[in-house]
């Protein structure tokens, strides 16, 4: 047999060990990993896009000019996205005979407490629903809090607008048979229905006039999401799909050297070499010794 045929066979020979159920599995869990790292990355670009548009958009409204809110709302309409966050203003006098408090809502430093919200007459006769603030849930949550007075008389408010809360996109259950003025959610239909008049859609969270002395805590504004997270996700991911065939063959690499190191260590143990030779002691010594392996042969004592 050729040298370079012989070299090739005893090549493929080391790596016949790939062919073992359990070499066989990790194998095919490394090809499993790569598409689905690839993929996972690709899902966190998509985050990324997502948090990055939804920042952007929030930022323009929060920064655009202050509109009267009966342009960008109405009875019955539902706030879109481009309008959600914008700085509206909104003159009339506050009712706060219908006055009710949004149940499990928590401020700043996530204490649990209410929402106030209070209907706002609008000077055209349509009520408008304001957020006016976070309460601590001091005492019993069955019974109506204590509620700061709003300013009496006709008032201008300034806040962001928002687009009616549902279960859908909150997570919070609109838990039915609560406490006489307590709601779960804030839904400008459902006031419509309770204050039997023209609710413009959406609710406003106020933020100016600022709060002054015993007024409820004023609700922060949104903060922007952490999108930069999602692409050092994203490349985390590729990352370890790079590296997973790298790792395979580390192993490989790794298997091969064992089973070198240990077919060294554990040759032949019969006293003789691969080609066959004594591994120590000369032709003398076997002749003095003896060809089967017997006493050495001695000389006749002296007479």
């Amino acid at each position: 047999m050729r040298p370079t045929a012989r070299g090739y066979r005893r090549g493929v020979h080391r790596y016949r060990f790939l062919l073992t159920p359990q070499w066989v599995i990790l194998t095919l869990v490394a090809i499993a990993l790569i598409p689905t790292m690839i993929e996972l990355g690709f899902w966190q670009h998509h985050r990324y896009e997502e948090r990055t548009a939804r920042n952007d958009l929030v930022s323009r409204a929060l920064h655009a000019d202050p509109v009267p809110v009966e342009r960008l709302t109405s009875p019955g309409h539902a706030v879109t996205r481009l309008d959600k966050y914008r700085t509206v203003t909104a003159t009339g006098t506050f009712d706060t005979a219908h006055e009710v408090v949004v149940r499990r809502r928590t401020n700043s430093d996530g204490e649990v407490g209410f929402h106030v919200l209070t209907p706002l007459r609008l000077t055209d006769g349509a009520v408008l629903l304001v957020n006016r603030g976070w309460i601590p849930a001091n005492g019993v949550q069955t019974a109506f809090p204590k509620i700061p007075a709003p300013p009496a008389g006709r008032t201008t408010i300034t806040g962001r607008l928002k687009a009616d809360e549902t279960t859908a996109a909150s997570g919070i259950k609109n838990v039915k048979g609560l406490p006489d003025r307590q709601i779960m959610l804030i839904n400008s239909a459902e006031e419509t229905r309770r204050l039997g008049a023209k609710v413009l859609g959406g609710y406003v969270e106020q933020t100016a006039p600022t709060p002054r002395g015993d007024t409820p805590e004023q609700i922060s504004s949104p903060g922007s999401e952490d999108a930069p997270l999602n692409y050092a996700y994203m490349i985390q991911w590729w990352l370890f799909a790079a590296g997973v065939p790298v790792g395979w063959w580390f192993l490989v690499r790794r298997e091969i050297r064992d089973r070198a190191e240990a077919a060294v260590g554990g040759g032949p143990q019969d006293g003789s070499t691969e080609d066959g030779s004594a591994e120590d002691g000369s032709a003398e010594d076997r002749s003095r010794h003896g060809s089967e392996g017997g006493p050495p042969e001695t000389e006749p004592a002296a007479v």
